[in-house]
This record gives structure tokens, sequence and C-alpha cells, in this order.
């Protein structure tokens, strides 16, 4: 048999990712968040330069790096997709001990005929 051998180069992965680390996404949705947050601390802020640097960065790292991260391997707008399709279509199990097929099988069909949904 002839085997061929192919080799993966070592950035496969990086189609679509910025550094090769973060998704192109989760980079606009980074921006997105942090560019009103810093603009907002520059404009508003009655500080001098140096507080206002200071308290842009310590309030601007955090969500940036949330957004860059995700959750679960989601950006942030597919996960909260996600959770709104999962709130809004959620439904409450129970469970009232054992079923006797039999007998509800009897009730199920009587109730059908009678019109009862």
């Amino acid at each position: 048999m002839n085997y061929e051998t192919y080799y993966i180069p070592a950035n496969f992965t990086d189609a679509g990712r910025i550094f090769g680390v973060f998704e192109i996404r989760n980079v606009i949705e980074a921006l997105i968040l942090g560019v009103p947050l810093l603009a907002a601390c520059f404009r508003f802020l009655p500080f001098d330069l140096t507080t206002r640097i200071v308290v842009a960065l310590v309030l601007f790292v955090p969500v940036a790096g949330f957004a860059l991260m995700g959750i679960s391997g989601d950006s942030l707008t597919r996960y909260m997709k996600a959770w709104m399709g999962w709130r809004k279509t959620r439904r409450i199990i129970t469970y009232r001990g054992e079923t006797n097929y039999v007998e509800f099988e009897r009730t199920y069909l009587r109730r059908k005929r009678q019109g009862h949904k």
C-alpha cells in the first residue's frame, strides 16, 4: 500500500480569529461594550487625567475581557439568544408517583371521547 503523509500547519485553527486566540465576533462585542464605557469615563468623571485613566481601566479591562472570552465558548450575543430561547420554552416536569398504564389509558380515551383536551 502506498501511504501519503499530510502535514497540518500549526495555525490551521487561526482562521476567523484575531491573534489566533479571539474570535472576530467576540472582539467586535468587546469594542461595542468597551468604547462607550471608556468615552463615558473620560468625559464625565470630574478627576484629573491619571485618575480617569485608572478608573477607566479598572472598568474596561474586566468588561472587555469578559466579552472577549465569552461564555462556554460562545459569544455573549449567542449565549443570550440561547438563554432567551430557553427561558421562552422552558417547562415544569412533575412526577406524581407510579402510573397504572391501563387505568391511564382508559381515562385518556374517555376524556378524548368527551371532547376534553
